[in-house]
């Protein structure tokens, strides 16, 4: 490793420490393996104290061992590692894995690059946003706080779109006819007789425009019912803490979870997830859910909710928002700007949800929105490790 004694030995240390919280160990018993040790070495001492077998793409967690390993400590000289890592995370959302469980890859890349992360200054961060968002997503997954100095990350700021005010009448045209007038009323007689047929005429046209301007307001009433309509506020969006997670007894394809919204009672929701995770990685996890749609058996199953999930476009990727750390079960979701009492329990014939969710994506930065407008909670927005991404 490109690193003086000292340094490199620290971040070995780290490494060791948030590889053995991935696996569940306890440090110690690697600390006496540290010094003297690559990274390569340390990492299979501690999966096979795991009991875990080597992953099937072993070659590319090798690859990210290797980057590590090489990652140098200078300050200036990590830029081009930084910036190497910024181009990979652009075209994915993790380095290795579905994103739900973060790979051994991420937590030893994100343990070796972190403190190179918190020398930079902001201008300099704000250039690597593809690792910064990556960044984010690890150190609240793997919840390192106790191991490392969480970096912040600077979230966009979105002002609520204002209504245009209505465009005042034209009165030029008017205040023309008057000054026209008067000059008629200069002109001799003779001529002012000639043209009073034109006059009479022109003045029941106009007459007759202004009575049936009136008649568009309907539209304008129509328009803003729709909107009323289309509102996110209708929906009851939660955070929840998913207690516990199991397989439906007769869909392969669907889980069913135990989750605690700051009720008496936790809910059982049924999701279209198995695909994706298994119910391991949904235990003990944070999520997004809309508590007001009508309860409903799905394959003889209740089911008192909807976890809200993103995914890319082809849907090969999919995984349930997570609220940040320090939000707390059974808060309610804002958005800036937005007000209005959600409903009771939505009406499936109004399609509501089907109206609503076309308007529900994830940023570039994977910051969760409605129509731009961020996924707010008490500590912050909600995220997810798929950018651009739908959300239903």
């Amino acid at each position: 490793m490109a690193t003086n004694g000292t340094s490199d030995l620290k971040r070995k240390q780290g490494i060791v420490s948030s590889l053995c919280k991935h696996f569940s160990l306890d440090p110690k018993a690697f600390s006496s393996q540290v010094p003297g040790n690559d990274i390569k070495t340390l990492y299979i001492s501690i999966l096979k104290s795991s009991g875990k077998e080597s992953p099937q793409n072993n070659d590319e967690v090798m690859k990210w061992i290797a980057f590590a390993d090489s990652f140098p400590s200078d300050s200036k000289a990590c830029h081009g590692g930084l910036n190497e890592l910024n181009t990979d995370l652009a075209k994915k959302s993790v380095l290795l894995g579905n994103g739900f469980t973060p790979s051994e890859a991420d937590v030893i890349v994100f343990s070796v690059i972190h403190s190179s992360m918190i020398a930079l200054s902001t201008p300099e961060k704000e250039k690597l946003p593809h690792v910064m968002r990556w960044m984010d997503y690890i150190q609240n997954s793997e919840d390192l706080g106790a191991l490392f100095e969480k970096i912040l990350l600077e979230k966009p700021v979105f002002e609520p779109q204002i209504a245009k005010a209505a465009a005042k009448p034209d009165v030029t045209s008017s205040a023309k006819g008057t000054v026209q007038n008067t000059k008629i009323a200069d002109k001799p007689d003779t001529e002012k007789n000639a043209k009073k047929s034109d006059s009479v005429d022109a003045k029941k046209k106009a007459k007759g425009d202004k009575e049936a301007v009136p008649e568009k307001k309907a539209p304008e009433k129509e328009a803003s019912d729709k909107d009323k309509e289309l509102s996110v506020s209708l929906l009851n969006i939660q955070v929840g803490l998913i207690r516990k997670a199991w397989k439906h007894p007769s869909a392969d394809s669907l889980l069913v979870e135990e989750i605690d919204v700051g009720e008496a009672k936790v809910r059982q929701v049924v999701s279209g997830l198995a695909k994706y995770c298994s119910p391991e990685d949904l235990t003990n996890r944070r999520v997004v859910l809309i508590t007001n749609v009508k309860p409903g058996k799905l394959r003889d199953v209740m089911s008192e909710g909807l976890v809200l999930c993103a995914s890319n476009e082809d849907h090969t990727k999919v995984e349930p928002l997570l609220p940040p750390e320090g939000a707390k079960p059974g808060e309610c979701i804002s958005f800036s700007g937005i007000d209005g009492k959600p409903e009771d329990v939505l009406n499936p014939k109004k399609k509501q949800l089907e109206k609503i969710t076309p308007n529900l994506f994830t940023d570039e930065k994977g910051m969760a929105t409605f129509k731009g407008i961020p996924f707010m909670t008490s500590a912050g927005p909600c995220t997810s490790s798929i950018p651009k991404a739908s959300i239903k």
